[in-house]
């Protein structure tokens, strides 16, 4: 069966996955993700690639990111991530090769509720994974940026919260909204969506992605359909 291929659209967030070539390791140490973060956070201003939210993992990471009207923006972004990543560890365990599969899985999500709802999946890795027992014990993901009152919080603000408040109380109701956890179904249909390349949303951005592109991206099950 053909692959599903990769769908980037400008002037919205796209749910970007990357895993390690084989699912190995790729932040074997704190160092591993203060480096990467460090890419992240230089290369995301450089090209004006809004971060809505991030995880890494063991052997994966998590990314949400806004290219804006370049569409060359968030590919750029993450073979810039991968193409560092993979230099420095290397260098550390003297070999060569590849770090990561070669092709990262990207969804396009509606902006509001879906938007929201992929950063509590994002952040909410770690504590599905057992790693931790709440978002905010987990060191490397952007929940603390949201959450805390660092002054060197470089994350881009979330569309469609306004009705938050801001400062104190926005961080208070966003804490309390990842603390509510994500429904199965939400979790299923997010985690499928970017699996497949397919649009995190509902029929109605469907239908918009449809307009723009000319074509319709359903939101299919994996495999080939049954025989009669």
């Amino acid at each position: 069966m053909p692959r599903t291929g990769r769908l980037i659209l400008p002037d919205f967030p796209h749910h970007i996955v990357q895993r390690g070539h084989n699912r190995q390791t790729v932040f074997a140490s704190p160092a591993d993700c203060h480096y990467y973060l460090d890419i992240l956070q230089e290369f995301s201003k450089a090209l004006d690639v809004k971060v809505y939210a991030f995880c890494l993992m063991t052997n994966h990471v998590h990314l949400l990111l806004d290219p804006g009207t370049d569409l060359e923006r968030a590919s750029c972004l993450v073979k810039t991530l991968a193409g560092r990543m993979t230099r420095y560890r290397n260098k550390l365990e003297g070999r060569s090769g590849t770090l990561w599969e070669g092709r990262f899985k990207s969804s396009p999500v509606q902006t509001g509720t879906y938007l929201l709802e992929c950063c509590r999946y994002i952040e909410l890795n770690p504590v599905r994974a057992g790693m931790v027992t709440e978002a905010g014990k987990y060191d490397w993901s952007s929940y603390s940026l949201r959450t805390d009152t660092k002054p060197d919080n470089w994350l881009s603000p979330l569309p469609g919260t306004k009705l938050w408040g801001t400062g104190k109380r926005w961080r208070e109701r966003y804490a309390e909204f990842v603390k509510e956890g994500i429904s199965e179904e939400c979790y299923q249909q997010i985690h499928n969506a970017v699996k497949r390349n397919q649009l995190t949303g509902n029929s109605r951005f469907v239908d918009e992605i449809a307009q723009i592109i000319g074509t319709r991206v359903e939101q299919r099950g994996p495999g080939r359909p049954p025989k009669n």
